[in-house]
């Protein structure tokens, strides 16, 4: 049995990387790594949105966002990947600074879980003789949550005691931490260790010095955190800032990240390790006039679909048989993972829920065939008068040609061309209307699919009246639209 190392990275969208990026971030080290070590598969979606119910998914090989919120793992099914691989004797560690895998009980399932504290609003220890510091103007970020009256961007520098150095960073300090695991842990064989890198989330705040590389002009307050709204409310000079801070985190975590792919090659781990590298999913930064990943700005009045900055996902795997600097096309999503590591791994478990994903080792091994028709990223969304609520994260539907929004975001279905509209910009569904009904026609057979409950389905039979009410999950749990 091969040893499996899962380092998952937050809000890193898939166009960071190389030719693929619109606005190029230095991401020297994953580049590498895709070139020369990696199979990337370049069609892998988020299916669950956002955090939580996201790493739901890949841990336990099922689809959540229909039966579902942001809730704790054990209260959303019995499979959990530490315990599965654990009870086929692997050792199971989690090292992390995601501040909600342990608020919603992950750790649980390893033998021994880690968390540098004090990432988005995380408080492990006050200091209240120090002042707030109002770093980022509150009418440019988003309310809440709020500590004593101050936002979030301002009182999470003002927690961690904003760092000038990069080894003080949250990136530094996890991978730090991965690295002494390794070299303390190594030969113990087989060994399972999930690494949760929360960067590049926001709030962003790299040393200022990094940010400088990508906007050296800017002598405005410094933007750290979007305002999860319309992206109007900056300059365009703000914007770019914004947008400097995200590509200054993300480098970040693409050079503590290498660290750690270094770290397996010193050790000698290549062939008896597997080596996942990817993300969750993506961030609006000025496309489709929104910052953020969901709407909760009070004067933004559209639903949010989960477009390709969103859901579109980097996935690089190396190590054991997996070829070396390769691609593959077809599609894939987070149920998939669980099954294909453990045909990869070797090892046989033996899941109290059956796994709904399937795996693509396969195709992933010989570069030939596809693997699913069709990808779906949804948010679970709980109506309280069988409408989707308004300003709503809404599900986004991917083939191999086709993006489609079933409810865009003025309530109308969208449809977008990906090869030549990579970002869905273009919205050609009025010239479709046959292929709009086909593509819905997709998009619900997929929920029945995954067993969606009557309620549930019901919400997307008929398009939203932009009134309803109801709950859905953003950031935390039980957001609700009054």
């Amino acid at each position: 049995m091969k040893n499996i190392v899962l380092l998952i990275t937050d809000t890193f969208r898939y166009d960071n990387l190389g030719e693929r990026a619109a606005r190029p971030i230095r991401t020297p080290q994953l580049d590498r790594f895709e070139a020369t070590r990696a199979t990337a598969i370049d069609k892998f979606y988020m299916s669950s949105f956002p955090t939580v119910p996201h790493r739901t998914d890949v841990a336990t090989g099922t689809v959540g966002w229909p039966h579902y919120p942001w809730q704790p793992i054990d209260q959303s099914g019995p499979n959990h990947i530490a315990q599965l691989l654990g009870a086929r004797g692997y050792a199971t560690q989690l090292i992390c600074d995601c501040p909600h895998l342990f608020n919603t009980r992950f750790q649980h399932g390893f033998d021994a879980a880690f968390q540098h504290r004090g990432q988005e609003g995380d408080k492990p220890l006050l200091h209240l003789n120090d002042p707030v510091q109002i770093v980022m103007p509150d009418e440019k970020t988003r309310p809440h949550p709020s500590f004593r009256g101050h936002t979030l961007p301002n009182t999470h520098r003002w927690t961690n005691r904003y760092y000038q150095y990069e080894a003080e960073t949250f990136s530094g300090r996890t991978s730090e931490t991965t690295i002494r695991w390794l070299e303390e842990n190594y030969k113990s064989g087989p060994f399972f260790l999930w690494v949760d890198f929360f960067d590049p989330h926001e709030p962003w705040d790299p040393p200022e010095y990094i940010v400088r590389r990508y906007d050296p002009g800017y002598t405005g307050a410094p933007m750290l955190h979007p305002n999860y709204g319309r992206a109007a409310l900056y300059t365009e000079a703000e914007l770019h800032n914004l947008w400097a801070h995200y590509a200054g985190e993300a480098e970040l975590v693409d050079r503590h990240i290498g660290r750690i792919l270094e770290k397996v090659t010193d050790l000698g781990l290549w062939d008896d390790t597997l080596v996942v590298v990817m993300s969750d999913h993506g961030m609006s930064i000025g496309e489709h006039g929104r910052t953020g990943k969901s709407n909760i700005d009070a004067d933004d009045s559209r639903y949010w679909p989960t477009y390709p900055e969103i859901n579109h996902e980097m996935f690089l795997i190396a190590g054991g048989d997996v070829p070396r600097g390769q691609r593959r096309d077809f599609i894939a999503q987070p149920m998939d993972i669980l099954p294909t590591l453990c045909e990869l791994a070797g090892v046989t478990v033996e899941p109290r829920k059956p796994f709904e994903g399937r795996s693509f080792a396969e195709g992933l091994l010989s570069g030939e065939g596809q693997h699913r028709e069709y990808a779906v990223t949804g948010c679970h969304i709980g109506a309280r008068d069988g409408t989707v609520p308004s300003r709503a994260t809404t599900p986004f539907l991917v083939t191999e040609r086709w993006g489609y929004a079933p409810v865009g975001a003025d309530g109308t279905p969208e449809l977008f061309d990906l090869p030549v509209d990579a970002l869905a910009e273009n919205n050609i569904a009025a010239d479709n209307v046959s292929l709009v009904a086909e593509l819905h026609e997709m998009f619900m057979a997929h929920l029945v699919e995954h067993n969606a409950p009557e309620h549930f389905l019901a919400l997307w039979r008929e398009l939203p009246s932009g009134e309803g009410r109801g709950t859905w999950s953003v950031d935390y749990p039980n957001k609700s639209e009054e």
